[in-house]
């Protein structure tokens, strides 16, 4: 890799700095797009080249342009421990986010207590309603820690970035993190809106070497 200084003149030089080891490599797995309108999104272990196993200790879910078909909906996920026959793994969850408008105010970082979840079996929130106008759209990550364990529970973190849906659009990013209590090895995610379909958008899957 190189670094970049500023020399007396503020001019940028790059200056060689070797290789640094043991971060790891992203190797992609698989992406899937939505440009039709769907109800959800599925990675499941060993179904069209997914693969979601102890291949890796962690994965990374990329969202892009994730377009909600219906205004104010929250983008969600869920797990499974049965490759997809079934959905609905307890999960805890926290979540709080930043949120600014377009006019300038109200910036703030709050906690959102009523989007956590408790041992729930329903999908997880990882965002507030997101806006539905032709614009708009939610970009972000997942990364999900060792889901073939048959020892602990599976910890994930997120990031979601989007414009929420309300008269003044505010720019809100939104940080959730919690563990699906399991120890079956959970070999498949869901991803769905709160309610109507994901109108556009892709996903891709990661597995970090």
């Amino acid at each position: 890799m190189a670094l970049v200084k500023l020399n007396n003149n503020g001019v940028k030089n790059a200056t060689a700095f070797g290789s640094i080891t043991g971060l790891g490599n992203l190797n992609f797995i698989k992406k899937q797009t939505v440009s039709s309108g769907v109800g959800a999104v599925s990675f499941v272990d060993g179904a069209s080249s997914v693969v979601l196993d102890n291949t890796y200790k962690e994965y990374i879910f990329y969202f892009n342009n994730i377009h909600p078909a219906t205004g104010a909906a929250k983008f969600r996920i869920i797990g499974s421990t049965d490759t997809g026959s079934n959905y609905g793994v307890a999960t805890t969850t926290t979540m709080f986010e930043a949120l600014h408008n377009e006019g300038g105010a109200d910036g703030t970082v709050r906690y959102e207590d009523g989007d956590d979840s408790a041992q729930s079996t329903n999908p997880i929130n990882i965002s507030t309603g997101v806006g539905s106008d032709a614009d708009e759209c939610l970009g972000g990550t997942l990364h999900l820690f060792n889901p073939s364990s048959t020892v602990f529970v599976k910890h994930f973190i997120s990031q979601t970035q989007f414009v929420n849906n309300s008269g003044t659009p505010y720019c809100k990013n939104n940080f959730s993190a919690g563990y699906i209590n399991t120890t079956s090895a959970v070999d498949a995610i869901q991803f769905s809106f709160s309610s109507g379909n994901i109108d556009a958008g892709t996903i891709s899957l990661y597995g970090v070497a």
